[in-house]
């Protein structure tokens, strides 16, 4: 289905069935989803295998079962009027056949290009002219053949990051390396999958922007959010008026928008980009990776803007019209790793929440997860306030109290 009517917060259908909307996974994207949903109006169902999921401990209903269970699908497709996703790894084919019956954003083409960094790219280079931004030079290697042609002809590669094809996320299925022989050795450590060699660039910062499309092709976005990395993982966002060059933001969510339209996409979308040495070949600006779904970095938008991603998620997906979010406060956010509860010689101990709510502006979502473990993504901490200095000490205070990474950064 590529077209469909409102589904309006509240109303109730000749059976007496109350608008619900439906969402495949029960992790904390999910979890901030439901509560967006419900705070519209709207019934909610999650469909995950985990009884204890933080998606379905707060909706409406749960249907613990399997991603590719096809009694689980009729019965989520029974319930909702409409349904989204909220991880890009859940199976195509459960997207396929629930949009059989309902409208499903974003749909499982879209879904399969973010899947596979091979097709990702391939529609990052389709849409170049369109977005005037490119991804970083690359070479694709599925075969011993196409490693051996890199290995002879793609000398200007290397330096490069070898990434998987599927499944890379959080800096997983990665390495660097230098030259032909550790391309071979990185290869073979990866198992010989489908991979991409990716050139390495001189990066000065990281970006993402936040897009919603609709189904009748309307858009808007937040401002681009600089982010900080820490072994892969987002440790820190920031978000405010000159966190990066004006004319690189508005390159920036130009071309994240292009995209959006290039994909036909309904829903949010993260775009997120390098920002590389100005004197380089690419413009400021080269395209890396895209999340069909909200994103961590876009996580302080429930605090500091009037419409939080999750706002978005809900309003695409259920055709009400999209209101362009104005940000009222600067942010900054502190990405919870499971690392936080544990002390200095790996004891298990609550955090310092004490502290850290003491300080002016500081907002704590955590996600209910049963467990804290190491590398774990648990909660975030949003600090908001009337300035970018203001906002910068207490977020640096916060993070020196729970001791995390990418404090110099802040």
């Amino acid at each position: 289905m590529t077209t469909m009517p409102p589904v309006f917060p509240g109303s109730v259908d000749a059976a007496g069935q109350r608008a619900t909307l439906g969402v495949l996974g029960g992790g904390q994207l999910g979890r901030m989803f439901v509560h967006a949903a419900q705070r519209l109006g709207y019934f909610t169902a999650v469909l995950e295998p985990d009884a204890q999921s933080p998606a379905g401990l707060v909706s409406h209903h749960h249907i613990q079962t399997g991603y590719d269970d096809p009694a689980g699908l009729a019965q989520l497709a029974q319930l909702c009027q409409a349904i989204t996703t909220e991880f890009e790894n859940v199976p195509a084919q459960a997207l396929q056949t629930l949009a059989k019956t309902r409208p499903v954003a974003p749909g499982a083409a879209v879904v399969a290009i973010a899947q596979n960094r091979i097709e990702e790219k391939a529609h990052f280079a389709a849409c170049a002219d369109l977005s005037g931004v490119t991804c970083a030079p690359y070479a694709v290697i599925k075969t011993p053949a196409q490693l051996q042609a890199v290995q002879n002809d793609r000398a200007d590669l290397l330096p490069g990051i070898l990434k998987t094809a599927r499944m890379g996320y959080d800096g997983k299925g990665q390495v660097r390396v230098k030259t032909a022989a550790e391309l071979a050795a990185a290869w073979a450590e990866l198992g010989g999958v489908a991979c991409v060699l990716e050139k390495m660039l001189p990066l000065t910062a990281e970006c993402s922007v936040l897009v919603a499309r609709g189904w009748d092709g309307q858009v808007v976005s937040f401002a681009p959010q600089r982010n900080v990395h820490v072994d892969g993982i987002l440790a820190v966002t920031h978000a405010y008026e000159g966190n990066m060059p004006p004319a690189l933001a508005d390159k920036a969510c130009e071309a994240a928008v292009s995209i959006a339209h290039h994909l036909g996409y309904v829903g949010v979308l993260c775009v997120e980009f390098f920002v590389v040495e100005d004197g380089s070949a690419h413009g400021g600006l080269v395209v890396n990776e895209m999340a069909p779904r909200p994103h961590n970095s876009g996580h302080y938008t429930i605090d500091a803007c009037d419409a939080s991603q999750f706002d978005l998620q809900v309003h695409a997906m259920a055709g009400l019209p999209l209101p362009q979010p104005r940000q009222h406060s600067p942010a900054i956010m502190l990405n919870l790793l499971g690392d936080v509860w544990f002390d200095a010689s790996g004891q298990l101990r609550e955090p310092d929440w004490q502290s850290v709510l003491s300080l002016p502006g500081t907002h704590l979502h955590l996600y209910g997860k049963s467990e804290a473990r190491v590398g774990r993504k648990m909660g975030h901490l949003t600090i908001t306030g009337p300035d970018v200095a203001s906002v910068k000490t207490v977020a640096r205070r916060a993070a020196s109290l729970l001791s995390l990474p990418g404090l110099e950064d802040i």
